[in-house]
């Protein structure tokens, strides 16, 4: 019998394009399995571009928002579609009452905030066997095991008709290759190359005879602006006039990628294109970008841990960035 599995997605565009490997791993296992996925509104464009996935069920409650009602409500609107098996992927007490709440027999997840009951297949995360976000989820997938899971990476599907039409709309000339900057990171601005630096690298690469776009959400507009000011090339700033469905379409035009730790990063590197991965203030060994087209390069924290993960760096740091000469040795100087 067919297992109809529901899996309570995470609330990241990173995470929910690394969540397609346990969707994949789920299809290997068992093809004529069905894969329904609870997850934020905003990410529903992108498990369309997932063809493993049969529905995207929206939640859209705000993040630390117990939501209640609206689970509830949802919940008991999934009972009458039987399914089997749950995999909750983010270790919230909240997120593991939609399964219980629907009624699904076997619900698994690791061990978070107090969800006995909730969750009735509970797993002990071992952080040193599985180092890495993607093989946590994939893991989930499986029996309990000392090995860890072989990881099969994201591949997210374009819309040529929908490429069409960002060519279109904004007048894109595909003669020269493309070079994406993706220069937005969540959670402030210690992720983020510094302006300066992109525009350093865009000049160099528009001289080389590249063509630049950059692309982003509403928030990373400012920074986008920022290095079309300090540039001395053709910019085209697409930050913020664009929806997450249509990067994908974008950066599959793309012949490298430049980007921070992000969603963004996560999506280019799931369609395709040449990576540059810059690391600041986060750490490849936990979520790097799951290709193996991809250059990554790590800012020098001198040995400071207590750099990583922070919004801001202080006034007085030993961090020392990625240089743009470091970024521009990934991309070949004669584009042709």
């Amino acid at each position: 019998m067919s297992k109809r599995w529901l899996i309570v997605g995470p609330s990241w565009v990173g995470d929910m394009v690394m969540c397609q490997s346990l969707f994949k791993h789920l299809k290997q296992q068992q093809p004529s399995c069905t894969i329904d996925v609870v997850a934020p509104g905003w990410s529903l464009p992108i498990l369309a571009r997932m063809p493993e996935v049969e529905n995207a069920i929206a939640l859209d409650v705000k993040h630390g928002e117990l939501g209640l009602k609206k689970r509830w409500q949802l919940g008991l609107g999934l009972v009458k579609r039987q399914y089997s098996h749950s995999i909750v992927i983010p270790r919230s007490f909240k997120a593991a009452l939609l399964p219980w709440i629907a009624e699904v027999p076997e619900r698994r997840g690791y061990r978070g905030e107090m969800r006995y009951g909730v969750i009735n297949d509970m797993r002990l995360l071992d952080k040193e066997r599985l180092p890495l976000a993607v093989q946590r989820m994939v893991a989930l997938g499986d029996k309990p095991s000392l090995d860890p899971p072989t990881i099969i990476d994201p591949q997210l599907t374009v819309d040529k008709k929908n490429q069409q039409r960002l060519i279109d709309q904004h007048q894109l000339d595909l003669s020269k290759p493309v070079v994406a900057l993706l220069p937005g990171a969540e959670f402030g601005p210690a992720k983020q190359w510094p302006a300066e630096y992109w525009a350093q690298a865009a000049d160099q690469l528009a001289k080389q005879g590249y063509q630049l776009s950059c692309l982003g959400s509403p928030k990373d507009r400012a920074v986008a602006d920022a290095i079309q000011q300090q540039a001395n090339c053709e910019l085209l700033n697409l930050c913020g006039e664009t929806q997450l469905e249509d990067a994908v379409d974008l950066l599959a035009l793309a012949q490298h990628a430049i980007s921070n730790d992000s969603g963004l990063m996560h999506i280019a590197a799931a369609v395709g294109c040449h990576l540059i991965a810059i690391y600041r203030t986060t750490t490849p060994e936990y979520t790097p970008p799951l290709t193996r087209n991809a250059d990554i390069l790590r800012a020098d924290l001198g040995g400071d841990d207590s750099l990583l993960a922070i919004r801001e760096l202080p006034e007085s740091h030993s961090l020392v960035d990625v240089s743009v000469d470091q970024v521009l040795s990934c991309i070949p100087s004669n584009p042709n």
